[in-house]
């Protein structure tokens, strides 16, 4: 049986992540590991390092903010980077490709800054223009792959605290909404396939909250989504704390699916 193991991470600010994403790569071997805010311009990516550990990468980011990037163990194929509606590209937000012949598609969704910020709505825009996006290039019928950090916790138990924490532009109906919308075009939620009602399941846990992991005070907000005909061949989802309780941690920690093929 071949196996296809995919990871997504967050690493704000791959630069000074290279101490933990290394060897995660090293120890784990996922055929494929999307990255989220690496913060780096293009011309400073650090891609001989990934080499040197047998990987290819392909990326696409600016100078302190957003990037997005794909390491892989098989060369990609038919990369390209951005929405393509004819309105904001954001291409330091989503990066797409084949890799090891499955299509994946990594994305950083907008935040939204706050509910009466301009990005707010600009966030809600962009979920309905990805679900256009793969309305566009893809099939419900093909196996796909939709990851990145989405900033959204879709239920009460993805959060640590859903009274107090109801509101937030990551945990509020407008944006359960818009992420229904597309992920109804096709996707399962491949975590809650093998977890299902499971709380206390976290991907991201705020610097500012002391001991936040130790005490369960997270968010799940990083999510790996598959059409029905690879989400049936999933066979684990897992959460790895280890990396965000290592030394000078990214706040969030990576998520693993695995596939039979």
């Amino acid at each position: 049986m071949q196996v296809f193991k995919v990871a997504t991470f967050n690493v704000n600010s791959l630069r000074s992540r290279l101490h933990l994403v290394l060897p995660w790569l090293e120890e784990h071997r996922p055929q494929v590991l999307c990255m989220q805010e690496t913060k780096v311009p293009d011309e400073s990516f650090p891609v001989e390092e990934f080499e040197g550990i047998g990987y290819h990468v392909v990326f696409r980011g600016q100078k302190g903010r957003n990037g997005v990037a794909i390491a892989s163990l098989d060369e990609p194929q038919e990369v390209s980077f951005g929405l393509d509606d004819g309105g904001p590209a954001d291409e330091d937000r989503l990066i797409r490709g084949i890799f090891s012949g499955i299509a994946v598609v990594n994305t950083y969704v907008p935040q939204g800054q706050s509910p009466d910020s301009p990005m707010f709505p600009y966030k809600l825009e962009w979920f309905r223009r990805l679900r256009e996006f793969f309305n566009r290039h893809y099939s419900p019928d093909q196996p796909l792959i939709w990851c990145g950090d989405l900033n959204v916790a879709p239920q009460e138990i993805d959060v640590h605290n859903p009274k107090r924490l109801l509101g937030h532009v990551c945990f509020r109906p407008e944006v359960w909404e818009a992420f229904e919308r597309v992920k109804e075009w096709g996707f399962v939620d491949v975590f809650r396939k093998h977890h299902p009602g499971e709380a206390g399941q976290y991907t991201f846990f705020d610097y500012r909250v002391p001991r936040a992991v130790e005490r369960g005070l997270g968010w799940r907000v990083d999510h790996i989504l598959a059409t029905r005909p690879l989400a049936e061949r999933s066979v684990d989802c897992w959460i790895d704390l280890t990396p965000r309780k290592a030394t000078k941690p990214s706040d969030h920690a990576p998520l693993v699916a695995q596939f039979s093929l």
